[in-house]
């Protein structure tokens, strides 16, 4: 059965990926054998919006609803970088068919049908809010589905999506740190405008490390540093530290670092924050700038910041 995307976006065709599926494209410099161009691996999880018609069957609201799960056309954020050839990997399927930033355990039991005995589950604050492995409810909207989902739907997606997902995830930063003696992931978000607090200018750029288990400090800081002469007001770790990515992939003992990047949607959409806007191209060169500074960082330089 068809799916239903935006199209008519004004942005130019990306050159053939290394690797398509349906769960998302991986892109890189050469063939998918060919040793990395960048120790810089970058993924975007939340930017798919294709909808499969079987989903948008099983929802309540309709598909515009949906897309506020999405980080809005995060996906051109990263174009620079696709054509600069660092590797890759743009979901997509939507967040709202399955969540790739959440563990597979990471699932309300409530809206499961025929959930076996003895299936381990993982509580979390997220999945408390209703933002667990498959969205449950939005604030304002209440439940997005009709009913409860089959489990064999739900294991369905997992193989499908967030298995390869990661996978392909873990193989191409082991390439890199095999190429360049380490690697480093880029996790890139998008973000409402954060509202001010106590008269301070909100931060458009959300730095994220996991409070400093995932990555080194230096790079952070390398990171928050360039953002700021930028002009733009960085936070670090609040309201968005990172989550399963950075869990999963960021490995700082093994020379694995994994920093999230949330940026702010007006700084690169429309004033309705709808489609792509004026400041896309300078935020599109920034992340290609950030990536220069992040893998021109020697990897005995960063295992020492992070001692």
């Amino acid at each position: 059965m068809g799916a239903t995307d935006e199209q008519g976006n004004g942005v130019p065709a990306l050159r053939a990926p290394l690797l398509r599926c349906p769960a998302f494209d991986l892109y890189g410099a050469d063939g998918i054998d060919a040793p990395p161009a960048s120790p810089v691996v970058v993924s975007v999880p939340h930017a798919g919006r294709a909808y499969p018609a079987p989903l948008l069957a099983l929802s309540r609201v309709p598909a515009a609803t949906l897309r506020r799960l999405e980080d809005r056309y995060a996906d051109l954020l990263v174009h620079g970088l696709i054509a600069r050839g660092h590797d890759v990997l743009l979901a997509h399927a939507p967040r709202a068919l399955i969540d790739l930033n959440r563990d597979t355990r990471e699932i309300d039991p409530v809206m499961l049908r025929s959930l076996p005995h003895g299936v381990p589950l993982l509580a979390s604050a997220k999945l408390r809010g209703g933002l667990g492995l498959v969205p449950r409810r939005l604030p304002g909207v209440g439940d997005l589905w009709r009913g409860p989902i089959d489990w064999a739907d739900v294991r369905q997606r997992i193989a499908a999506v967030h298995a390869p997902y990661h996978a392909t995830l873990a193989d191409r930063l082991a390439r890199a740190r095999a190429a360049f003696g380490y690697a480093i992931l880029l996790d890139v978000h998008s973000m409402p405008p954060l509202p001010e607090i106590d008269a301070q200018p909100a931060a458009r750029i959300v730095l994220g490390d996991r409070f400093g288990r995932s990555a080194s400090h230096r790079l952070i800081a390398r990171a928050h540093d360039m953002f700021a002469l930028a002009g733009l007001h960085v936070a670090q770790n609040h309201p968005y530290p990172g989550n399963y990515l950075l869990e999963r992939h960021g490995r700082p003992e093994r020379d694995i670092h994994a920093l999230q990047v949330e940026v702010d949607r007006s700084l690169y959409l429309d004033s309705a924050l709808d489609r792509p806007g004026p400041g896309l191209a300078t935020m599109q060169a920034m992340l290609v700038r950030l990536a220069d500074i992040l893998a021109d960082e020697w990897p005995g330089t960063i295992a020492q910041a992070a001692e």
